[in-house]
């Protein structure tokens, strides 16, 4: 036996490989591609980080939730950190760029039901600026789960805005 008769389009001179014609002639080769490519679409939202159902985790990107407003005196950044305490989070500024991290950690046990979970993750965002910042008179406060920092903005990154008139 030759190595070309191994080889399905080798077998048939006339025949080549076409993923158009083995899709529609094949319905398992395409049903295998369309559940291959389902998965790449949800696998590619967790950023190579482990899957969380249900909740928000540090492990997938997206925690904490953080809204960022801008006007023309401060910018102000919250950040939603349910079920942590302030001792848990430290808030940096290093070169225009403001830094959130923290650690939680977890522990449920029921001695009755004999169930323990333990839960531990760190977080770290990183926010651009962007603006000259008063840091001496930055206020970070925390209040039932929400983190509240005001970066006051200096008189020079107040008159840098400039209007521009719109044209129709």
């Amino acid at each position: 036996m030759s190595v070309r008769d191994l080889i399905p389009w080798g077998r048939e001179e006339s025949r080549f490989p076409s993923l158009f014609r083995d899709s529609e002639r094949d319905p398992f080769l395409s049903l295998h591609r369309e559940v291959n490519r389902l998965f790449d679409d949800v696998f590619r939202g967790f950023d190579g980080g482990l899957p969380s159902v249900g909740r928000a985790s540090p492990f997938n990107g997206n925690w904490p939730s953080v809204e960022i407003s801008d006007n023309d005196k401060e910018i102000k950044v919250t950040a939603e950190v349910p079920g942590m305490e302030e001792k848990d989070i430290e808030v940096l500024l290093d070169d225009g760029v403001l830094t959130l991290r923290g650690e939680k950690r977890s522990e449920t046990e029921d001695k009755n039901r004999q169930f323990s979970e333990r839960y531990y993750g760190r977080f770290e965002r990183r926010i651009p600026i962007g603006y000259e910042i008063e840091e001496d008179k930055i206020d970070a406060r925390f209040k039932n789960g929400v983190l509240s920092v005001t970066l006051p903005k200096t008189a020079k990154a107040q008159s840098q805005a400039k209007r521009i008139a719109i044209k129709s």
